[in-house]
């Protein structure tokens, strides 16, 4: 099993758009009315206007996550100093298999190079509990002070913070 991290390309929208999509769909995090799903299927705003990563299992797309910065569109919650991912998604077919892990490790890796950046957070949704535990592993904190609805929404999002 090979896992390579890279930026995404414009050959690489369909599958991220697929990957994003179901894996919030059949985790039943949201259902597919949800106008957030709109938001999860546009891959080309969010290359436009942040970094967009895919991890690839043996050549093919597996997962994705998009990285931003304090002040850029993308940015949920992202202070002076974090850099922020978003809209990490696995393949519903490739979950628990170490992908997310390394795609999030290379986030981690990719931040501590940068000049200024001291912390990466992100905020997900309360039932992804996989996640979670995916984050703890990794050492980010829970950061409840910080914890944010969607508006209009009734959904709670947990924010988590990794110190570098």
């Amino acid at each position: 099993m090979s896992i390579t991290i890279r930026q995404a390309t414009e050959a690489d929208f369909d599958d991220i758009r697929r990957i994003t999509r179901d894996a919030y769909l059949t985790a039943n995090f949201i259902e597919a009315d949800n106008p957030y799903v709109k938001d999860l299927e546009n891959v080309e705003d969010r290359a436009a206007n942040a970094l967009v990563w895919v991890a690839e299992l043996d050549g093919k797309v597996a997962a994705s996550a998009a990285i931003t910065f304090a002040g850029q569109p993308y940015t949920d919650i992202a202070i002076e100093g974090e850099l922020e991912f978003r809209m990490l998604a696995v393949d519903p077919a490739l979950q628990r298999g170490g992908v997310g892990r390394a795609l999030v490790a290379a986030i981690i890796d990719y931040a501590r190079t940068l000049d200024g950046i001291h912390a990466v957070s992100l905020t997900s949704m309360t039932p992804m509990t996989g996640a979670h535990a995916l984050y703890r592993s990794l050492g980010f904190k829970r950061v409840p002070e910080r914890d944010w609805y969607v508006q209009d929404e009734d959904i709670l999002l947990w924010v988590f913070v990794l110190e570098l």
